[in-house]
Formats: C-alpha cells, sequence, structure tokens
C-alpha cells in the first residue's frame, strides 16, 4: 500500500509542479472564495543556535516565493538563552527585510513559568507577538493571514506560497484546515555518510505515502501551515511539548469537536538530514534526533484524555486519530523487533525443532513480511534516487560501495537509528525522566 502510494504522490507532484496557479484561482474560485490580494502569509521560525549560514539558506529561498515582497511577514523567532541571539537578528534584518513585506524579531524570554525550552514554546510566542503587530496594531484581518510555522533548515518549493494562498482563499474549510507539504532530506544529501542516505530515503517515501493516500489519515510535519483564526481560536501551541505538529492538531481536532482536516500541497520542501564528522558521529546525532521524535508517544495519552474530556465528539472520529497517533509511535522500536529479529528468534531459540517450525503459519507470515519489507527498501530507494538533486562532483568507487552495502545494512542501521532509541525514549517517558530538546547537527551542501 505505502509503495502504491507513494507512486500516486509522484504523479501528483508532477500535476501540482505543473500547474499554473493564479489562472487556477480564477478557474475554481466561488463567491465565498476570499479575494486573492487579501491573503497574507505570516511565516514564523523559530530557531536555537542554528548557524546563520543555514538561516540564509532559508530565507534566500523564501524571498524567492512570487508572493514575498507584497503578502509576506517574516518572523524570526528567536530565543533569548542564546547568547548571539540579537547580534544574528540584527545581521538578518538588514540583509533581508527588503525582500518582504514585514520583517519582524520576536524574541523568546528564557525561564517562563511551565514552559520548556523547545520549538513549541517560541513559535507560541512568536504568533502571538505577530498577531498584535499585525491584527492589532496594522489592522490585518485576521480571516486573512494564513501562518506557516517552519524548521530553521526547511526550503520550500518555489512555488509553495503561491499554491498555498489559492487553496486557502478558495477553500471552504480554509479555518478548519492543516496544509502539508512532503519532506525530502536532500538538501544535504550529496554530503551525509552514503549508509545514512537510504535511512532518510525511507523516510522520506513514508512521509509522502501518508500524504498521497486517501487510505490513511495524514498529520503535520516538521513545517506546515494554518490560519491564524483557527490558532488563535485553538490557543496557540502548548509550550510544554517537544512535537508540537501533532500536539496542536490534536488540540484543534478536539477543540473543534472533529471538524478539522488536513489538505495536502504536492509541492515538496527540502530539509537537511542529520550528518556528523564520521560515519559513527552521523549515527549518534541520529540518535539523538530519534529520541526526540520518539517523545511523541506523549500524544498518545494525550489523546486518550482528550476523547475522554470531550464525549460529545463522534467517539469514532477520536478512535481513528488515536490509531494513528498510535500506530507510528508503537511500531517504530516493536516493529523492528517483529519484523527483523522476530523472523530468526524462533529459530535459534528452538534449533531442534526448526523443521516443524518452518512449516508453521507464523513462521512463513514472518518470512513473507520480511521480504516484502525488503523489497518496499529497494522500491524506496530507486524512488528516492530519481528525486535527489544533481551532483556536484562525480561519485568515488567507495561511495558505490558504500550506497551498495547500506541495503543489506539497513536492518543494523534501523536498529541503531531507530528501534534502540524509540525504546529508549518511550521507556524515560514511562518512567517520568523527562529529556531537554537539542538541536541536531546538519551539514549543509
Amino acid at each position: 500500500m505505502a509503495g502504491i502510494a507513494v507512486l500516486i504522490g509522484v504523479r501528483r507532484i508532477q500535476e501540482w509542479e505543473a500547474r499554473d496557479w493564479p489562472e487556477h484561482y480564477y478557474r475554481t474560485a466561488e463567491a465565498d472564495s476570499l479575494p486573492l490580494e487579501k491573503v497574507h502569509h505570516l511565516v514564523i521560525i523559530p530557531n536555537y543556535k542554528e548557524d546563520i549560514s543555514t538561516l540564509c539558506r532559508s530565507l534566500d529561498r523564501l524571498a524567492e516565493q512570487r508572493v514575498a515582497a507584497d503578502a509576506m511577514t517574516v518572523v524570526l523567532a528567536m530565543e533569548a538563552g542564546e547568547a548571539e541571539a540579537n547580534f544574528k537578528a540584527e545581521i538578518l534584518r538588514a540583509e533581508y527585510a527588503h525582500l518582504f513585506k514585514h520583517f519582524f524579531v520576536a524574541i523568546h524570554p528564557k525561564g517562563l513559568h511551565q514552559e520548556m525550552q523547545c520549538k513549541s514554546a517560541n513559535e507560541a510566542w512568536a504568533a502571538r507577538w505577530a498577531k498584535r503587530q499585525l491584527v492589532d496594531e496594522m489592522s490585518y484581518s485576521l480571516q486573512h493571514i494564513i501562518v506557516t510555522t517552519m524548521d530553521a533548515d526547511t526550503l520550500w518549493h518555489r512555488d509553495y506560497f503561491e499554491a498555498l494562498g489559492v487553496m486557502f482563499a478558495t477553500d471552504e474549510k480554509r479555518y478548519s484546515a492543516f496544509w502539508q507539504a512532503p519532506i525530502r532530506y536532500h538538501s544535504n544529501v550529496w554530503q551525509i555518510n552514503p549508509f545514512m542516505r537510504l535511512l532518510h530515503g525511507y523516510s522520506t517515501n513514508w512521509e509522502l505515502a501518508y500524504l498521497a493516500a486517501p487510505w490513511w489519515q495524514a498529520l503535520p510535519m516538521s513545517s506546515y501551515s494554518l490560519s491564524l483564526k483557527l490558532l488563535d481560536n485553538a490557543g496557540y501551541w502548548d509550550p510544554d511539548v517537544i512535537a508540537d505538529e501533532w500536539h496542536m492538531y490534536i488540540k484543534a481536532f478536539f477543540q473543534r469537536e472533529g471538524d478539522l482536516v488536513l489538505r495536502p500541497i504536492l509541492l515538496p520542501f527540502l530539509a537537511s538530514a542529520t550528518s556528523g564528522n564520521n560515519f559513527v558521529d552521523a549515527l549518534r546525532q541520529r540518535y539523538k534526533q530519534t529520541l526526540r521524535h520518539a517523545w511523541g508517544a506523549k500524544e498518545i495519552g494525550y489523546t486518550i484524555a482528550q476523547i475522554q474530556n470531550n464525549p460529545h465528539v463522534e467517539r469514532a472520529k477520536g478512535l481513528h486519530l488515536l490509531f494513528r497517533v498510535a500506530h507510528d509511535n508503537l511500531l517504530a522500536g516493536a516493529g523492528w523487533i517483529i519484523i527483523t529479529a522476530g523472523t530468526q528468534l524462533p529459530s535459534l531459540l528452538h534449533s531442534s525443532s526448526m523443521g516443524a517450525w518452518m512449516q508453521t503459519p507464523p513462521f512463513i507470515l514472518l518470512q513473507v513480511s520480511f521480504l516484502m519489507v525488503t523489497v518496499l527498501t529497494v522500491w524506496f530507494w530507486l524512488i528516492d534516487v530519481r528525486t535527489r538533486p544533481p551532483r556536484t562532483v562525480p561519485p568515488t568507487w567507495q561511495e558505490h560501495l558504500l550506497t551498495l552495502l547500506s541495503i543489506p545494512a539497513l536492518p543494523l542501521v534501523t536498529l541503531v537509528c531507530l528501534a534502540i532509541p524509540v525504546i529508549h525514549s518511550q521507556t524515560r517517558l514511562m518512567l517520568g525522566l523527562p529529556i531537554q530538546f537539542r538541536v541536531t547537527r546538519k551539514l549543509l551542501s
């Protein structure tokens, strides 16, 4: 199903990239659509100890958007806990402010009560601050503003904001919708270790599959958009969560009594994959990132609590969302054990009755599952190779060799980079031992 979904997604990306968006607006706009010239984009860039070169790359890409000069406000969401925050902000303001309609810097104070030092706290502070500037002081309409929150290394597709404006203006559910583009970990794909490319390519294709398939519930990921009206009514991001995007979606879902949708915008954005000084360091950095992401298992309990506290929300809708939230979190750790170790351990532990065991349906099912995962891995790798940006230098024979070895080595790499950190994170969560939000290293090409 995932392989089919990725094919659907690749085809639809080609259709979206060929679309004339102003013409699409005039063809699809109805009486209740917003005037396209009234739509204003509020882009929030939470960051903490990011290299200024990373922020420059992201701002350069934002400045290339057709709506940047006339309909985009950029908010650099800095942290007061970073010593160089003001210095970096002033350099970037001087270089980029003239390229956008407005360019603001919001400094999130350190040590506020009941807050974590995390992305959600920073972006919530910045969004409230920007709302006061744009709506309360400059008289922009709350109903005309679409908010996009992004990671510091996000490189948007050249047509993303033009398409987003059209989708927002013409969607009758514009105030009860999230918009999400597929992510591709290709910003530094030629700089990271070849062993890690397949792992990131696997993640890239799974995110596209979720967005493209009509039979799966997609959730926001990394960088996404929603109306300022929805954000304001929902009370902004909670300042004490790690999985800000899932938590915000769940929170809004139950506040709106289940009347919430996620709309795909099939124009991929680029992100940087974790990397390191060497292969071991790259594994360490990916481990740290997965450890943080796996803290999203906390959202399972949050969703259950919301179902209990909102009995007026249709139970089937709440359980459907719960299944989606639990699916990735529970299988990320256990899935490796079931599919990989599960195919081998029974034979090793019961070697004397191995012949009889190999005839049983569980053994056959496990072998078929392992084969399907292997085929899917090769399929995802081929699709990822075709969508990568052009190389700047030709590959070496050592790189070719490592690339080939990365396919049979994937079970070991996923054990270290996925299964173990997920179990580690969820065990800490179970024991009430918090983790701290840390920026993982991402070398840029």
